[in-house]
């Protein structure tokens, strides 16, 4: 939690993790280090509402650790686990501010869902949980080609036996 701010850019958003997500979707959520300092992790769940869908609520890799393929490899995880819950669609959101973020979504693979109203060209909804108030939702269908985990050297996994690798 105390490194959310720096993460992004002085921005608070650490009452958007709180803790019960890091009790309760262990199977579905990832963490990942190197050399005992935290480099990643992306908080998931399955969703107990509608049975074909997973859900990705927080994920975030240090500035270090960027375009080094770890996010990708925290997807992966979590789509492999997805998929392995009999789910066959993953749904995310990202601030509506956080241009690299959708980005990165749109490379993964995931399209942009309809939203309430557009705001700077993106289909925008309201999310009063976030600062700037709006969000972008996307959704990505597992089709067995979705992103998946590569292998990237001295990486440990948190809650798994490693041997340094991802």
């Amino acid at each position: 939690m105390a490194v959310m701010p720096a993460w992004w850019g002085g921005r608070d958003l650490r009452p958007l993790l709180p803790r019960v997500f890091f009790e309760h979707f262990r199977t579905t959520s990832f963490v990942a280090e190197r050399e005992d300092e935290l480099a990643g992790f992306l908080v998931g769940f399955l969703c107990p509402t509608h049975d074909d869908e997973a859900y990705v609520h927080f994920a975030g890799v240090a500035p270090a650790w960027r375009r080094a393929g770890l996010a990708r490899d925290l997807y992966g995880r979590f789509c492999q686990a997805a998929l392995a819950g009999g789910r066959t669609r993953v749904r995310a959101v990202t601030s509506v501010v956080n241009r690299d973020s959708i980005a990165f979504h749109q490379r993964l693979g995931f399209a942009l869902l309809p939203g309430e109203r557009e705001i700077d060209g993106l289909p925008a909804t309201g999310d009063p949980n976030v600062p700037e108030g709006a969000v972008v939702r996307f959704e990505l269908v597992l089709d067995g080609s979705s992103p998946r985990s590569t292998s990237r050297p001295a990486m440990g996994w948190a809650g798994e036996e490693s041997d340094g690798r991802a």
